[in-house]
Parts: structure tokens; C-alpha cells; sequence
């Protein structure tokens, strides 16, 4: 869950609230040959101390906290977020389960409610990926592609020439509505390797292009692209079903020090199953984690590229992948949500990670870098053709040592633009 903050007072806020830990299970004890031990926010708050051996501990864990954030997006919004990790079933073999949810509302009337959980059952037979969200919502766009110049094509059936709605790098006001409901689930079929069918809807209702006046001859890329595309401009849905292939070898899903996680989605829209158009999207991902000290395992390089494309059909614009709308919101920092949009996009980043508090490990931090590329077809924008990067650095809190969920703090700073972002449990 990600949002903007105005500062430290909303983290002190955040840190002061204690979490409600739930308890099942069993778990296992490593040894260690040191003195000091592993700690996290609870130790402190409770003033727990660690004179035991480290446990790997199989308890389910939820931590609620307080949201309270500022953002020209947004302006004050305030609401509550959890996340929890747990395990199905008491198997030694089995893989932590983990999810996060928010509910927040702000002072330009927005309410987003979102829940995405990563399920593993006993002995991993079954992986269950979800991601639902309701969002009543208001969001400038910016046109397709990451070139540089006109971002509104001519209009099918318009005679006005192009100039009348000429714009460069420029943000048009939004209001819509979005429902928000993808269920992925996969069949084990050899050692970390999944595949599975999914289905996904999204549903986007009440869009209003606040700077769209066609009587005067102004329009927006959405109005453009929705009239070129046949789309209904005020409304339309996207419903399908995919094929799934995952594969998996983290040795932990909420923050990993190595492995890799792959994952191949073939989506299909159809007019049968309530889509507005028929369409089909491809979307690829690829995360490693490379571990860059044996004594201490925080050391890590974390790659994460993903790319997603059109490749038949049509697709209406906001469903068209953009930064910042991944299952975790997490792609762009450094630029507002939703910056870079197309029908298709590459994106990657490269984070390294590391321990600040050197016994403890309660502190880390972060350096990282992330580049964006994407078209527009009717604009001849291709793909690779422009790259936009964004970097930044960040803060890691432990808050629980157990499944490794950290909060995280970062500050990010794109072309011409910045954010403040926090989040709990990994960025990828």
C-alpha cells in the first residue's frame, strides 16, 4: 500500500501504534553463535529483550496501523492499513502466505479500498494470487507513450487541425470510478513451477474529463483515444480470462534475499464474458535477488523488470498498463501515479539493499534506480523509442523479524518531479 507523506510526524505516528499479533502454529528454532540477535519495532515498543535463540517463528502476523498523508494528488487523506503474513497448514514445506490491506479516504473526496494477497497452500500445491480494489477516484493522465511532444493524435470524424488540441507534457484532470477484481490460480507441476488459468474484470464507470469541451475544441488523450478506439467514453469494461505461468524459487515471498520469480499472463477479453471490446494483453515479469555478503544476508541487488503489451484487439485507456498501478503500486517513485502509460510498456529497477543498525538490523536502507518506456501507436511513439528514470533512496524499519516485513520510507525524484512514499512489506 502506497501512499504519500507530509513528513516525520505521520511516521512518529505510525511507529507509536502497537501491533496485534495473532498466534497458530509451531515454529523453528536457528542457532546462533553471536551475542547479539535479530530485533524488530515490537522488541522496542514492548522493550522485549532477545536473550534466546533467533525463531524463525510459523505464527500468523497482522499489523494494523494508522494512514494519515498529504499529496497534491490526493491532499489530506487519512484511513488504516494492515498487512499479515501467515502459513495454510503446519507442513515444514509449506511457504509463507502474505497480503496486504487499505482503506483510505481524502479531502478531494476519494475512497480507495484495496486487498492483494499472495497465498500458498499445504506443500504448495495451489498458489493463489489476488488483487481487488474499489476506487472512487479523481487522477490527472498524460497521454500515451514516453516521447516528448504532442500527446493528443488527430480525432476520427474531428476536422479541427491539430494544433486546436496540441499539448506537450501536459496533465488533464480525471474523475472515474474503478472496480477492480483479478483471481490467478496455479497448479504446482514440478519444484517451484506453477501454471494456472485467471480471471480479471475491470470495471471503469462515472469518468469525467474535467478539461474536455469539444464545443470549444478541446479535447483529451482520453477522449482522443477513446473515439479513435471506438470506446464509449464515460464507461467501459475489460473482462477475461488468462493463462498463467509462475515460477518461484524465493526464499521468502514478503522479502527475499535470493531467487527468482517469473511470471508469463496472457489475458483475453471478450464481448461474451462483458468486455466492451475484444482484446488480448501479454504481461511478463522477471525478479532476482543476488546476495552480496555470506556474514550478513540484507546485503542484496534486487533486479525487477516487467513489460506489457497489446497484442490483438483493443483495450480501453485506463486499462492500458502505466506506472504505479502493478499489484503493489509500486513501480515509478520519483513520478506521480499513473505518469507513463501505453499500450506498450517496459519497465525496470535495480535496488540495493542493506543493514544500517549492524547487530540489530532494525535499520536498513536503499538505494535505487528505475527507467520506463512506452508507446503510442497512433502517435508513432514506439517502444524503446524514449526512456524516462527516476532514482532515490530509502529507510527500512523491521517490523517483524519473524516473516521479514519491513515499512518502508522512501524518497524518490523523477524528471521534473518528486514523491515521498510508504509502504509496508517490500517494493518488489
Amino acid at each position: 500500500m502506497k501512499i504519500l507523506l507530509p513528513g516525520f510526524l505521520s511516521l512518529i505516528f505510525l511507529l507509536g501504534m502497537p501491533s496485534l499479533i495473532l498466534s497458530q502454529g509451531h515454529s523453528d528454532t536457528l542457532t546462533r553463535k553471536v551475542d547479539c540477535y535479530p530485533m524488530d519495532i515490537q522488541d522496542i515498543v514492548f522493550k522485549k529483550s532477545e536473550e534466546e535463540p533467533f525463531k524463525i517463528s510459523k505464527k500468523t502476523q497482522l499489523f494494523i496501523l494508522p494512514l494519515i498523508a498529504f499529496s497534491p494528488a490526493t491532499s489530506l487523506s487519512f484511513g488504516a492499513g494492515s498487512a499479515v503474513s501467515w502459513f495454510m497448514g503446519k507442513d515444514s514445506l509449506t511457504r509463507i502466505s502474505a497480503g496486504v490491506a487499505n482503506v483510505t479516504y481524502t479531502l478531494k473526496n476519494q475512497l480507495i479500498v484495496q486487498v492483494k494477497t499472495n497465498m500458498q497452500f499445504p506443500r504448495n500445491q495451489w498458489y493463489l494470487q489476488t488483487d481487488w480494489r474499489l476506487y472512487l477516484f479523481n487522477l490527472p493522465t498524460y497521454g500515451l507513450g514516453t516521447g516528448n511532444g504532442r500527446v493528443i493524435p488527430e480525432i476520427t470524424g474531428i476536422t479541427q487541425p491539430p494544433s486546436a488540441y496540441f499539448q506537450s507534457n501536459a496533465s488533464y484532470p480525471m474523475n472515474f470510478n474503478w472496480i477492480k477484481f483479478h483471481n490467478i490460480l496455479s497448479r504446482r507441476v514440478a519444484p517451484d513451477l506453477f501454471v494456472g488459468l485467471g480471471y480479471h474484470l475491470d470495471s471503469h464507470f462515472g469518468i469525467v474529463d474535467e478539461l474536455l469541451d469539444t464545443a470549444k475544441g478541446v479535447y483529451t488523450p482520453h477522449f482522443a483515444y477513446s473515439v479513435n478506439n471506438g470506446f464509449n467514453r464515460k464507461q467501459y469494461i475489460s473482462s477475461g480470462f488468462s493463462a498463467n505461468f509462475v515460477y518461484d524459487s524465493r526464499d521468502n515471498i514478503i522479502n527475499p534475499y535470493s531467487g527468482f520469480f517469473v511470471q508469463v499472463n496472457y489475458r483475453f477479453n471478450k464481448k461474451i464474458f462483458g468486455s466492451s471490446a475484444n482484446g488480448s494483453q501479454l504481461w511478463t515479469e522477471f525478479r532476482t535477488y543476488v546476495g552480496l555478503s555470506r556474514k550478513n544476508p540484507r546485503h542484496v541487488l534486487a533486479f525487477w523488470i516487467y513489460g506489457s503489451f497489446l497484442v490483438s484487439g483493443k483495450i480501453p485507456y485506463l486499462d492500458l498498463m502505466s506506472t504505479g498501478f502493478d499489484q503493489m503500486n509500486s513501480s515509478g517513485r520519483g513520478y506521480p501515479q499513473g505518469r507513463w502509460r501505453g499500450e506498450d510498456v517496459v519497465y525496470g529497477e535495480l535496488e540495493y539493499r542493506f543493514p544500517i543498525s549492524r547487530c540489530s538490523g532494525i535499520i536498513g536502507g536503499v538505494l535505487f534506480a528505475n527507467v520506463t518506456t512506452a508507446s503510442s501507436r497512433e502517435m508513432n511513439i514506439p517502444l524503446f523509442g524514449y526512456f524516462k528514470g527516476g532514482a532515490g533512496f530509502g529507510v527500512r524499519i523491521m517490523l517483524n523479524k519473524h516473516d521479514r516485513t519491513n515499512l518502508l520510507i522512501d524518497f524518490g525524484m523523477g524528471r521534473e518531479s518528486q514523491g515521498l512514499y510508504i509502504q509496508a512489506q517490500e517494493i518488489f
